[in-house]
This record gives structure tokens, C-alpha cells and sequence, in this order.
């Protein structure tokens, strides 16, 4: 029984009993998170914005949780993660609240929404459930995503790829890259805050060189994989996904040290309303199950304790991202500037 069967139990009243003993067994091992049969049924009217992302994966939780709260009203307005943090901002300022709750797919549309003054503090047993270094007190990143490198394991090795993506502009690397992605540039603002706006136009102008467009990063992770390009830049899970329908794939992972190359991001929510309703349906998000469905299927990081990563990913602990502020991802206006300057844009 595979891990999208957490969702059917999720919706039912027995979610823990209902599992297979083995699962069972699993989730025992899990015993820091929290389990929905904690949680308090959720009652009434709730709307939630809700960044478009994963593949309806993120839906198919929000269905799950439905079920298993009939009497909560649950309204969504979908749209892409910028254009509703935008549009929270531009209510509030005409004096009128439509959302409750934001569940966004990039940080840096929470830290607009943040830096606004709209998010309600969340309570510090929630806040405390989340892994150090991901415990904000106005928002809950739900689940990561690091930066990585996958490259083509027929056209190079571990050893000739460089652990410092910096380095990487004056390599004689075929790269692949998707400019216009949204992780690609919080990526990028990311290597502005921690390298000086001269060193990322530097890196941008040096890459460029021997760099290949996609409109995506499953597309550069696919063009890896055709020996398209020696390797790119992406999110971890797409080259996880390909690898899981196709285990012969010629493509892994290398990962670079303390850079904007490893990046941890993450997906987030915030409570824009008062009450214990948007409290506590943000607590569903954070339970065992969600989050080993989400490591499962979407292939993204867990952020609660005790949960395992998705397969074929190494565990924070054992990778070195630098230190962000995740929230400080928010101003892109300066990244696309600078990006348009270069022309890669």
C-alpha cells in the first residue's frame, strides 16, 4: 500500500486504525508529529487562496480534509502563488479581506503578505512542531524544496562537478536553466543577498555563455537526462519524479555547499483572519499524514520532525544550505532587473 492511501485515511474517522500494520509500525517511529485523531473537527466558513502547484497533489489534501470536517465550509480561489499575495495586499489596502488563509508554493509571496503587516502570529506549540530553522512566528512553511544540481551520470561524475555554484560560471559545463521559473529566480534573489548584486550579474553574464533555455525545470531536468546539457539547475523533485517512473534514467543529483546552489525554499501558510478556525486548519497541514503524503508523492521535504524524507533525497541534516531568511525572498522587483540587464530575460 503505497503512501496516497494516507489521504483516504485522512478523510476517515479511524485514519490511524484503518492503516495496514506495517504503516502503522511507520507511523509509530513518527511519534514526535502529530496525528489528525488530535486535532479538533473543523466548523464553518473558511476561504483559502490557494497558489497553483504540484500537480493538484496539494487539491487532493484539501479534498481529504474536507471529508473528514463536513461541517466545514471551505471556499478556494486558485491562482499563481505572486498574483494572489498581490491581491491580499491590494484588498487590504481598499479595506476589504476576502481570504482567511494563504497557502502559497514560494516563500517569498508569504514574506510579501508578511511584510504588509496581514499575518495573524501563529501559537508557539504549532511554530514548535517545525524542524529549526523553518519555526517563523506570523507563518508555517509546510513542506521544502532544495536547490540542486541534477546532472547526466553518462557525461560526468560526482567528482568533476563543482561544490560551489559560484564556480560554475567559469566552467566549460553545458548548463541547462529556466530564467523565467519562479524558484529559478528566488534562487537568484537568494544568491543577491548572499553574494552583492555585482558577483550574481557577474555569475548571470558568465553562465549565460554556455547556457540552455527551458520554459521549466522538469524540462531542464528532462534535457539532462537526454544528454541535452551536462547538467542544470532545479528543484529537487522533478529529477525524483523522473527518476520514479523511469529508475534507469541517466540523471542524479549533486548538491553544493553553503550557496544559493542548495537553497532550501519551502511552501508556506498564513492566517489572515482571527479565530481559532484558520489556527487550526493551518495544524492539519503540519500532521504526519499530510506531510508523509507530500514525501511521497509530490516528492517535497517534510518540515515536522519525524518524518521521513521522500526516497532518494538525503536528509537536511546531511546536506548545507546557507542561513536565509526565506521571508527576505519577496522583493523580486531587483532580481528581474538585473536579470532583464544581463539579457536573460
Amino acid at each position: 500500500m503505497q503512501r496516497r492511501a494516507f489521504l483516504h485515511n485522512l478523510a476517515a474517522v479511524g485514519a490511524i486504525s484503518c492503516l495496514p500494520l506495517s504503516i502503522q509500525r511507520s507511523l509509530a517511529a513518527e511519534a514526535g508529529t502529530v496525528s489528525v485523531d488530535q486535532l479538533p473537527q473543523l466548523e464553518g466558513d473558511i476561504t483559502l487562496y490557494l497558489g497553483r502547484g504540484e500537480g493538484g497533489l496539494y487539491e487532493n489534501v484539501l479534498e481529504a480534509i474536507r471529508k473528514r470536517n463536513p461541517k466545514l465550509n471551505l471556499q478556494i480561489r486558485r491562482g499563481s502563488t505572486a498574483a494572489l499575495a498581490n491581491s491580499i495586499v491590494a484588498e487590504a489596502k481598499a479595506g476589504v479581506r476576502r481570504a482567511d488563509v494563504f497557502w502559497a508554493v514560494d516563500s517569498g509571496a508569504i514574506g510579501l503578505v508578511s511584510d504588509a503587516g496581514l499575518a495573524r502570529p501563529l501559537p508557539a506549540d504549532l511554530v514548535g512542531q517545525l524542524k529549526p530553522g523553518f519555526q517563523y512566528p506570523q507563518w508555517a512553511p509546510v513542506t521544502g524544496r532544495i536547490r540542486t544540481l541534477p546532472y547526466n551520470t553518462d557525461r560526468l561524475t560526482p567528482e568533476q562537478i563543482p561544490d560551489s555554484v559560484m564556480a560554475l560560471a567559469d566552467s566549460d559545463l553545458a548548463i541547462g536553466w529556466a530564467p523565467a521559473y519562479a524558484s529559478f529566480q528566488s534562487f537568484v534573489t537568494a544568491m543577491r543577498l548572499l553574494e552583492g548584486d555585482k558577483a550574481t550579474e557577474e555569475w548571470l553574464r558568465g553562465v549565460s555563455r554556455h547556457a540552455t533555455s527551458y520554459a521549466g525545470e522538469l524540462g531542464v531536468v528532462m534535457a539532462v537526462e537526454r544528454g541535452e546539457v551536462d547538467l542544470g539547475f532545479a528543484n529537487h523533485y522533478y529529477t525524483l519524479r523522473l527518476k520514479s517512473g523511469k529508475p534507469d534514467a541517466k540523471v542524479d543529483l549533486a548538491f553544493t555547499n553553503n550557496d544559493a546552489g542548495c537553497l532550501v525554499n519551502a511552501s508556506g501558510i498564513v492566517a489572515l483572519s482571527e479565530g481559532d478556525l484558520p489556527i487550526n486548519f493551518i495544524r492539519y497541514l503540519l500532521t504526519r499524514e499530510v506531510q508523509s503524503y507530500l514525501a511521497s508523492e509530490a516528492y517535497e521535504i517534510p518540515l515536522v520532525d519525524g518524518v521521513k524524507p521522500p526516497a532518494g533525497l538525503p536528509a537536511l541534516s546531511a546536506v548545507s544550505p546557507p542561513k536565509v531568511d526565506l521571508t527576505e525572498l519577496a522583493d523580486l522587483r531587483p532580481t528581474l532587473n538585473l536579470m532583464r540587464r544581463v539579457g536573460v530575460l
